[in-house]
């Protein structure tokens, strides 16, 4: 059962993770070291925040940064270990290194088609209904494209003008995957997924241009169980009203489609065309959004008119680097997470409304609901049990395998419903929820899922057998275990003193531990 002090220090560790004022001196999240920038985003940032006389937020810690880069890249707490070993590292270029290093390991590839796959809705049962085959083929597709940073216009592209088997053919998925069909429906997917632009409150003649392009894509089965054929059928006659006679660009240029050329390659050409800012303006918000926990233009898939940057020059910078380097988006994510204004604390260092919006520190985020099973698991060396609306051999789920690693939106868990994993129906990134509930919250202190990996972990269990031999130890291998980084002066204080309290003895000491970790704001955030 907790006890009065787990619940003080839970409230005491959530204080100190979040709080909104800054911090009169370094403490675990921050650091001493000089804000300055690194690069022309720094420069940009910290020019805008001078002008709205709002001051910057320090350095964040060592250990701050190595939870926060191993969370945001591949989805996955660094261990104890390389937890240790990067705060104990004396090199000047660690942090430049750290991200070299995760940018290539097998997760980063794991963690992306996940965020991928959201967006595309990889989903084998309703309302997609890709069915299994064809949504472990796409997410296959996705993954190999993650693994090999395949450049990002070609990625696009293999979508838009792709043709054939469902099962064997993967990128045809993109438009199945939809719950319409019909040429409008298939142009606001496109832009909804591309151009980050809601294309259902365009003007009606902007609309029914666009989707001009998809008037010739014809469906057709095998006989195979679910396997449909996706092909360019150019005698193919469109009745629906809302479709122009002749295909226009969203900037309004008339397209010229040559006889029997399918339309969506030359869209394609356009869409994807170096000096076309379609493209490269959504997909840069995102590869911000994502890692600074909001856009240039907020939300990241609501780009219109009305709803401008808030720092025009900062995106177009972004916008020229993913386009010089080929549309290689690791380059992209790199210049990103080297910037000073990616490395600040969370605490701010201003009251003021503007700071949050204009990146004065880094945007406290609950872990999604995939990310916070795994560390989970990853904590107390255990695993969990997934289940699929319809058994088949190929929605199979290993016993090992981590939420991040799950190919299918019907794949689930009563966990992961609870916290707020997107059911993956629209491709819109507010479908994740992850505001935190009471009913979460009563999740993590009290059920017997949560009791059951904590009591019953062998990994947990030897720390905690450490701890008679060497108690300071095993404290710091369970700090470094659950929240990356030891525990400061007044942690130990407080838990010292609880120990000499004589409330609890030995193990369930360290059981208390846990509890207080593992339901701290600072373990339930990327912070």
């Amino acid at each position: 059962m907790l006890r009065g002090w787990i619940a003080v220090a839970v409230a005491a560790l959530a204080s100190t993770a979040g709080g909104q004022t800054a911090a009169p001196r370094p403490g675990p999240f921050e650091n001493a070291a000089e804000v300055r920038p690194r690069g022309r985003i720094d420069e940009l940032v910290f020019a805008r925040l001078r002008q709205l006389d709002i001051p910057p937020a320090r350095n964040c810690s060592d250990g701050v940064f190595v939870r926060r880069v191993y969370l945001d890249v591949i989805g996955t707490l660094p261990t104890a270990q390389e937890a240790s070993q990067f705060i104990f590292d004396k090199s000047p270029e660690k942090r430049r290194l750290l991200i070299d290093a995760l940018l290539e390991r097998r997760e980063y590839a794991d963690y992306w088609a996940m965020k991928w796959a959201e967006l595309l809705r990889v989903k084998a049962e309703f309302p997609i209904n890709l069915w299994p085959n064809a949504a472990q083929a796409y997410h296959r597709w996705i993954l190999e494209c993650m693994r090999d940073n395949v450049p990002y216009d070609r990625f696009v592209r293999e979508m838009l003008t792709a043709n054939g088997s469902n099962f064997r053919v993967a990128p045809v998925n993109f438009y199945r995957a939809v719950q319409n069909r019909e040429p409008p429906g298939l142009a606001q997917a496109v832009a909804l997924t591309f151009m980050g632009m809601r294309a259902d409150k365009w003007p009606a003649d902007r609309l029914a241009g666009m989707a001009a392009f998809f008037t010739k894509i014809a469906y057709k089965p095998t006989g195979e169980w679910k396997e449909e054929i996706l092909y360019f059928d150019p005698g193919r006659v469109c009745t629906n009203p809302g479709v122009a006679r002749t295909p226009a660009f969203p900037d309004g240029t008339p397209a010229r489609i040559a006889p029997g050329q399918d339309p969506r390659i030359v869209f394609a050409d356009w869409f994807t065309a170096p000096g076309n800012p379609w493209m490269t303006r959504a997909i840069a918000n995102r590869a911000w959004s994502w890692f600074l926990g909001r856009g240039i233009i907020h939300e990241p898939d609501d780009l219109r008119e009305d709803n401008p940057p808030v720092h025009p020059e900062l995106l177009a910078y972004l916008q020229q680097e993913l386009v010089a380097s080929k549309y290689d988006l690791k380059h992209l994510f790199r210049l990103i997470l080297n910037s000073q204004t990616y490395q600040l604390s969370p605490i701010p260092a201003s009251t003021k409304p503007g700071a949050e919006a204009n990146f004065a520190f880094y945007a406290m985020r609950r872990l999604e609901a995939e990310v916070l099973i795994d560390a989970l698991c990853q904590v107390t060396g255990t695993t969990e049990e997934y289940e699929s609306p319809i058994p088949e051999p190929f929605t199979f789920v290993p016993k090992d395998a981590r939420s991040i690693e799950l190919p299918d939106g019907s794949i689930s868990s009563s966990f992961l419903e609870l916290f707020g994993r997107p059911p993956r129906d629209t491709g819109i990134e507010s479908e994740r929820n992850n505001r935190v509930t009471a009913q979460q919250r009563l999740h993590l202190l009290n059920s017997s899922h949560v009791r059951r990996k904590i009591e019953q972990s062998s990994k947990l269990a030897a720390i905690m057998a450490s701890g008679k031999k060497n108690p300071r130890e095993a404290v710091g291998r369970m700090y470094l275990t659950i929240l990356s980084r030891l525990p400061t002066e007044e942690e130990g204080r407080a838990l010292r003193a609880y120990m000499d309290s004589g409330a609890v003895k030995g193990r369930d000491v360290m059981l208390d531990l846990v509890w207080v970790l593992v339901n701290s704001t600072e373990f339930l955030h990327r912070h």
